[in-house]
């Protein structure tokens, strides 16, 4: 991610400024977070998850990071993070995201099955393993039979059509080909129900969001040319 990241950064004209590393289910980022503000970089790039991503902004809100000018920006933001946090705490943070469970009438349905029996609202990788699961069994259904070549055919024949993925396809190397959502927190004037925390602000087109097949280093892409 840090290496995609900073291709597409210098590719669109900006700068790194540098890069520090943490280990993972750390408690204390103070000493990276005050690296990357005496870098005075304009923008801020978290690449964690799960707890990490919890204390990490927590502990920038603390510093004001924000409010000093410097724009955090998290890739792999959860929702679950952002509950946890509380949206006072994530203030002017914005990301993208392949799903957002208030986002279609298909989005909102699905999603209040999944409240139903976690009492919380599904991630992007809980909607995508879902989505996931559910494309392979349609194609191993197609190709009757588990032969693992045959279903990989039919997974990448079969159009993908459900709650996360509208008329989508898997490409070549395997990539599933669909849109992302920049979307940002809402202010808390804003939060009309329990979990309404994103404002969806642009569709990104798939052929945008994903990787240039001509990029690819799946051997699957050179064996089909």
């Amino acid at each position: 991610m840090e290496d995609a990241a900073a291709g597409a950064i210098k590719a669109a004209g900006g700068k790194v400024l540098g890069s520090v590393r943490f280990p993972q289910n750390n408690p204390d980022f103070s000493s990276f977070l005050l690296q990357a503000v005496a870098s005075k970089a304009k923008v801020i790039w978290l690449i964690s998850a799960a707890e990490d991503t919890t204390n990490a902004v927590k502990q920038a809100k603390e510093f004001g990071i924000a409010e000093g000018g410097q724009h955090i920006v998290v890739p792999l933001t959860y929702i679950t993070n952002v509950h946890a946090l509380g949206i006072a705490n994530v203030q002017g943070l914005t990301f993208a995201t392949p799903f957002y469970w208030d986002r279609t009438d298909k989005t909102r349905a699905w999603s209040e099955r999944f409240f139903g029996q976690h009492h919380a609202m599904p991630t992007m990788d809980q909607a995508a393993v879902y989505s996931g699961t559910l494309h392979y069994l349609q194609a191993v259904a197609a190709a009757r039979t588990l032969d693992g070549p045959k279903v990989a055919d039919e997974i990448r024949k079969l159009p993908v059509n459900d709650m996360y993925v509208e008329n989508g396809f898997v490409r070549t190397d395997g990539w599933l080909m669909h849109p992302f959502y920049m979307a940002s927190i809402k202010a808390p004037g804003e939060v009309r129900k329990p979990w309404d925390y994103y404002t969806i602000e642009k569709v990104i087109p798939a052929s945008e969001a994903a990787q240039p097949l001509s990029e690819s280093q799946c051997p699957l892409v050179a064996q089909s040319q």
